[in-house]
């Protein structure tokens, strides 16, 4: 279709969730021009809920967005698939077979959703977004559980969007890639800066740093002038006890004319008083305009602990059913205590499926594995939440410090009715880190996560005794933390694919989008 509209406006936007204490997005002000713009932040800063806003699935308490909204969000979540995919998977229009085939759909996922791997289901989000065409387009995090093969077709695919595009994505790869500018969304404000997220990013640093600098300076000078003040104000005390004429003889005529003189001098020195006072006001003034962000400290550890036994996960070898016609062959599999694995493998090939099975089959003892899944749907995110929210006050202030180590708000997660996919992991990582494991298995443990979260993860696992199973398409997430290697390849058989233990050094260590 013609995208007939050049730019997106925002002019003081203000929206509060209902029973929030505090608004997600506050006087919002941003233009947004024809291409992609990235959104970037910490997990719950609000970067869906400007989406949402742009598109018209929220409307502002105050404040306006441009003329008309007529646009598309395309969501994080792949609980439901899209109402219009199988139209797009029917349709013969050029555009149609052309994101089919790029994006690698087949005729029939719409029928049998349930059983695609979220990779397939991001893909189907994606195309059939492309294929509506809408003048404004809002993809929250597209590149979640795509392999890496994928991820060159979905930059492509979304490169031929002419629209107003906006992306929400913890992928540096695809930022620098599609993005003119990049919304950097900080407590209390969104700042628009040129170029993707690197360089964005880099600006960001530069800025705060020039404000630290501002701050400190505004600060010397206002401590020199509540000095200056106090001295001032000293002298006029004294000033006070020297122009009393009390004590004085009524016939000491040359005392009682220094003394009025005095008081004739006091005149000027209280104007000069009252001035320094105005200059102390604008000056604490200006260094209140120079607002900080404050940096929380980040970092967690992950006290797992080395399990006793020999093995604690047996897999014997086994053919595991992939929907009705395809399937994985697996061959006999040990993980043994603080052994570190890393699980790879195209969409569709069954790493999720082998994962909740062998998680299935354990029995170790105390119950001493931590599973968090590639994903949580609203449901269980809602009985997340609600769990910790009923967590005796000792514990619940235990896990939000952790949730605050990871980079989030925890007052604002505990108020918020749904907490999004991000927070939803970082509740799920702080029980984990709670319950000392000794094995612990992670789906996908990067997706939804902000940068700065990713990091931490990384190092807490990386310092931690338990055993790990990890499966990602992020190489160098795996790179650094795994010992042992588990690919899944196509097997001989059409849908067919097995799964064989390699050399950790076969390992793609190259960025993965993070």
């Amino acid at each position: 279709m013609a995208h007939r509209r050049t730019f997106l406006c925002f002019r003081n936007v203000t929206f509060t969730y209902g029973g929030a204490a505090a608004p997600a997005v506050c006087d919002l002000c941003l233009t947004i021009p024809r291409g992609w713009t990235g959104i970037v932040g910490a997990n719950g800063c609000g970067k869906t809920t400007l989406l949402r806003l742009a598109v018209g699935e929220l409307d502002p308490a105050s404040g306006r967005i441009g003329g008309g909204r007529q646009g598309l969000y395309c969501e994080q979540r792949t609980d439901t698939p899209p109402a219009q995919l199988g139209a797009m998977l029917q349709a013969a229009d050029a555009e149609a077979r052309r994101l089919r085939t790029l994006l690698g759909l087949a005729p029939d996922w719409a029928g049998r959703w349930g059983t695609l791997s979220h990779g397939e289901r991001k893909r189907a989000q994606v195309a059939v977004a492309l294929w509506l065409g809408p003048e404004v387009l809002a993809l929250d995090e597209p590149s979640n559980h795509v392999d890496r093969g994928t991820r060159a077709w979905l930059q492509d695919a979304l490169a031929s969007f002419s629209g107003i595009g906006l992306l929400v994505s913890h992928d540096r790869e695809l930022l620098d890639g599609l993005c003119r500018q990049c919304v950097f969304m900080e407590p209390h404000r969104a700042v628009l800066r040129p170029g993707g997220y690197s360089r964005g990013a880099h600006q960001q640093r530069l800025d705060r740093e020039t404000t630290r600098r501002e701050r400190d300076r505004a600060d010397r000078a206002l401590e020199l002038l509540v000095d200056e003040a106090a001295r001032r104000r000293e002298q006029t005390a004294r000033g006070e006890r020297q122009r009393s004429k009390r004590g004085v003889a009524a016939r000491d005529h040359d005392a009682r004319a220094r003394v009025d003189a005095a008081r004739v001098s006091d005149g000027k020195s209280g104007r000069r008083l009252r001035q320094l006072d105005g200059r102390l006001a604008r000056a604490t003034a200006r260094r209140d305009e120079i607002v900080v962000t404050r940096q929380h400290a980040l970092g967690v550890v992950m006290p797992g602990l080395r399990g006793q036994r020999r093995h604690l996960a047996v897999i014997p070898a086994c053919a595991v059913p992939l929907g009705r016609e395809h399937s994985l062959r697996v061959p006999a599999l040990v993980v043994g205590p603080g052994e570190r694995v890393g699980l790879v493998g195209p969409n569709g090939s069954g790493k999720s499926t082998l994962v909740e099975r062998i998680v299935a089959g354990l029995k170790l003892p105390d119950e001493r594995v931590a599973y968090i899944p590639q994903e949580v749907d609203r449901t269980r995110s809602r009985e997340v939440l609600l769990g910790f929210r009923a967590l005796p006050h000792a514990r619940l202030g235990r896990a939000m410090t952790l949730v605050r180590r990871l980079g989030s708000d925890p007052a604002r997660l505990l108020q918020s009715e749904e907490p999004s996919p991000g927070e939803v992991r970082k509740l799920l990582l702080a029980s984990c880190i709670e319950s000392e494991p000794y094995l612990i298995v992670l789906d996908e443990p990067t997706n939804h996560l902000d940068l700065p979260s990713v990091e931490c993860l990384e190092e807490a696992l990386a310092g931690c005794a338990a055993a790990l199973l990890l499966v990602s398409h992020d190489g160098r997430f795996l790179a650094r933390l795994a010992q042992r290697l588990w690919r899944i390849a196509p097997g001989g058989a059409p849908g067919s694919w097995q799964l064989e233990e390699r050399d950790i050094g076969e390992l793609e260590a190259g960025p993965a989008g993070r």
